[in-house]
């Protein structure tokens, strides 16, 4: 039962990120459309989109897929304004009606603010955001207001604090972010249920990384259940969780939204039992081994080609952590920009003769050229 909205919503939510598409990269209404009827037809109410999803193309799919073929009151409608795509008061409001004339939706159910982080929560208070959010929801353009959110919990508290007004929070919960310190989903979660609000949850697959997990996790899945997919345990832990109003999940083709359907339809939370199964696999996520690199730095004063080792090696360790390479790649470009990449080596080996860890520096560099270049 939600806090705010009054009654049971479907458990899982159809996220329109990563929508089917055609060969020369537009989106596949037909085949959106399929995904469509199933969602609704099994229950599915919940849909989110947002400004910057495909340049616009995903409100507008959202529009011939859904909004022009659905009653209003069959569905509920989701998307975001974002602070990047303004530059002014003016402009940041603009996005609003731009986003209600491509979807044709008449008004938004849930409005959020977009990916609140560290380098631009200010911009929201510059634009006066927050205020014409509450603006919109007073006129009954609005019904639900929040933001996304991917930072820490110091800011999540902070915002919560200086906004009481808003009324849920899309936070990235999964199982194998829920002790991670860069993402904190475990103190995110228990942050906003103090402040008494619902949450979104967006991620609960890990941009698909849980549901092709490495192979230590998938047979502690797979001998609990083997007719689970790995995916399945991924959403339906997050679903399990206290004061939830839907899980997001980006689905991209019929058999996706078939799979999520064939669990989320009758939802089930998890048993203690497989909760106990959710326990061993973020244990063995833990255990994947990791570089034991202390950037001590000893290795990089001599480096003929001016390689950032301990910096190459701490985003590796990220890709190892969190099973997939997107921020660890953007790390890496981002230590080895102007300096020497891991491609880069000479395999000189002065490096390994002053590790004091005794690393194997040169293969673990061949190591991150695989994965990280």
């Amino acid at each position: 039962m939600s806090d705010y909205f009054g009654k049971d919503v479907f458990k899982l939510g159809f996220g329109l990120m990563r929508l089917p598409q055609n060969e020369d990269g537009s989106i596949n209404i037909e085949e959106t459309c399929t995904m469509v009827d199933k969602f609704i037809a099994a229950g599915g109410t919940y849909f989110d989109t947002a400004y910057v999803y495909g340049d616009g193309e995903s409100e507008i799919a959202a529009r011939k897929a859904l909004v022009e073929r659905y009653p209003r009151n069959k569905f509920t409608l989701a998307t975001k304004i974002c602070s990047w795509k303004a530059t002014d008061e003016e402009s940041a409001r603009q996005q609003f009606y731009t986003s209600l004339e491509r979807t044709g939706a008449g008004y938004f159910d849930y409005y959020l603010l977009h990916a609140l982080q560290v380098g631009n929560y200010l911009d929201y208070e510059k634009y006066r955001i927050w205020d014409f959010v509450k603006e919109l929801k007073a006129k009954g353009l609005v019904k639900y207001f929040g933001f996304s959110f991917h930072a820490t919990p110091q800011l999540l508290e902070q915002l919560l604090t200086d906004h009481p007004e808003v009324d849920f929070v899309q936070l990235q919960i999964n199982y194998a972010d829920w002790q991670n310190p860069e993402v904190a989903s475990r103190e995110c979660h228990e942050i906003v249920r103090k402040h008494g609000k619902s949450i979104v949850i967006m991620e609960p697959v890990k941009g698909g990384a849980l549901a092709n997990p490495p192979k230590s996790v998938e047979d502690i899945l797979k001998s609990a259940n083997p007719k689970a997919s790995c995916a399945s345990w991924a959403i339906r832990y997050a679903a399990s969780l206290d004061g939830i109003i839907t899980v997001l999940s980006g689905m991209s083709n019929v058999a996706q939204m078939e799979d999520n359907l064939s669990y989320m339809t009758n939802f089930k939370p998890l048993s203690a039992s497989e909760q106990e199964v959710i326990k061993q696999v973020q244990q063995a996520i833990a255990n994947i081994p990791t570089i034991p690199c202390t950037a001590c730095h000893y290795c990089t004063g001599g480096c003929p080609k001016r390689i950032p080792i301990p910096e190459i090696f701490a985003a590796r360790n990220k890709h190892l952590r969190e099973l997939k390479a997107s921020g660890a790649k953007h790390d890496y470009k981002k230590a080895t920009d102007g300096v020497g990449k891991a491609s880069d080596c000479v395999q000189c080996g002065q490096c390994e003769g002053v590790c004091p860890q005794q690393l194997k520096i040169t293969e673990l560099l061949t190591e991150c050229v695989k994965h990280l270049e």
